[in-house]
């Protein structure tokens, strides 16, 4: 049995609806659940509203129906200050390190409500990503893509979060590039942080993570642990393609 079959509950995302237009709903009715120490992923075709609800979690899309619960707190709603100080890290796919400051200024940044435990954090975040720390004052904007994605995830677990969000952390990357991502996630999730991972890099996402979400047109078509989705043959021919005919 998974430890997280036992675990607390730490996102629970009911019943969403949400979109960026009045009128217009890219979320329909979308359900997602999280439980202490889980590595979630979310798949499914281009438009259909992966990176929305990421957004939505994270209070930058206005959502019309349903709630978001964090730790048995209402959150929906909430500004992304809020939501920071309340424990929810968020990685974008773009534009995700401040590129005229050092590596050190873009972690003080992760920290710009709780100063304080700079050093405490920063440890932790060297545990993970040790070869930034003899970077700090290497500006972010001469840095790899897969260097700038670390700084990125860096910045967000500053903040000791409860749950981070990454959009896309394979992105534009090579794939040895990807490679080393996916392993960063991995080491994120095993040092305990409930982690829910957008990616359209199916079959490595199934391989990773603890369950997946299949979304489409905004809703969860299928869910289930990653290797019963990987070998699904409804989810492959339906929403994976090549991807999944490779991942079978």
């Amino acid at each position: 049995m998974n430890a997280a079959d036992n675990a607390q509950l730490v996102v629970s995302v009911e019943d969403l609806t949400a979109g960026y237009l009045p009128g217009v709903n890219i979320l329909n009715n979308c359900s997602l659940t999280a439980k202490q120490g889980e590595l979630i992923g979310i798949i499914g075709p281009n438009g259909a509203g992966k990176s929305t609800l990421l957004k939505a979690i994270f209070g930058q899309v206005k959502i019309r129906g349903g709630r978001i619960v964090l730790n048995g707190e209402d959150i929906t709603g909430l500004r992304a200050n809020k939501l920071v100080a309340r424990g929810v890290g968020y990685v974008p796919q773009n534009d995700n390190v401040f590129p005229s400051l050092t590596i050190e200024e873009n972690l003080q940044m992760g920290l710009y409500q709780n100063p304080k435990i700079y050093d405490e954090r920063l440890e932790f975040v060297s545990s993970i990503f040790s070869e930034l720390t003899t970077r700090l004052k290497q500006r972010a904007g001469s840095l790899s893509g897969g260097e700038r994605q670390m700084v990125a995830m860096s910045r967000a677990l500053m903040m000791e979060p409860h749950v981070l969000l990454l959009d896309e952390p394979s992105a534009g990357l090579s794939p040895v590039r990807q490679d080393e991502a996916f392993i960063r996630v991995s080491d994120i999730n095993k040092a305990g942080v409930t982690t829910i991972m957008v990616e359209q890099n199916a079959r490595r996402c199934l391989q990773l993570c603890d369950r997946a979400y299949v979304l489409d047109q905004g809703t969860d078509a299928y869910t289930g642990t990653g290797r019963d989705l990987l070998h699904d043959p409804k989810v492959i021919s339906l929403y994976l393609g090549t991807l999944g005919e490779d991942a079978a």
